[in-house]
């Protein structure tokens, strides 16, 4: 098993940037895909990035790619999801999830979640 702790979340205004950070530890976290997934009050949990095992596969979803970008740490056993250019609408809770080796996009194939933190962007 595997255990995810969110942080670096906080309030932003449109345009500016921030890193939230996913600490992983428990099992060989190096064997771990990781995925970052939001949601948004009334809405369903969506994809947001993911990252294999060895940082050979990287994926983002549409409404994010060119704007984040995302980076294993395995020295610290971390993973960094980079967000820039922050929009009002990607204000939400983003978790941090984990799965063995590959990347999915789905929030079902990921067994491992952290407890989340909330990025707000507002003016």
């Amino acid at each position: 098993q595997v255990q995810l702790v969110e942080s670096g979340g906080g309030l932003v205004q449109p345009g500016d940037s921030l890193r939230v950070s996913c600490a992983t530890s428990g099992d060989t976290v190096t064997n771990y895909a990781v995925g970052w997934f939001r949601q948004a009050p009334g809405k369903e949990r969506q994809f947001v990035a993911a990252i294999s095992f060895t940082g050979g596969t990287i994926l983002f979803s549409d409404s994010v790619k060119g704007r984040f970008t995302i980076a294993r740490d395995n020295a610290n056993n971390t993973v960094h999801l980079q967000m820039n250019s922050l929009k009002p609408e990607d204000t939400a809770v983003y978790y941090c999830t984990a799965r063995l080796y590959y990347v999915r996009t789905m929030p079902s194939e990921y067994p491992y979640w952290g407890q989340g933190t909330q990025v707000t962007v507002s003016s």
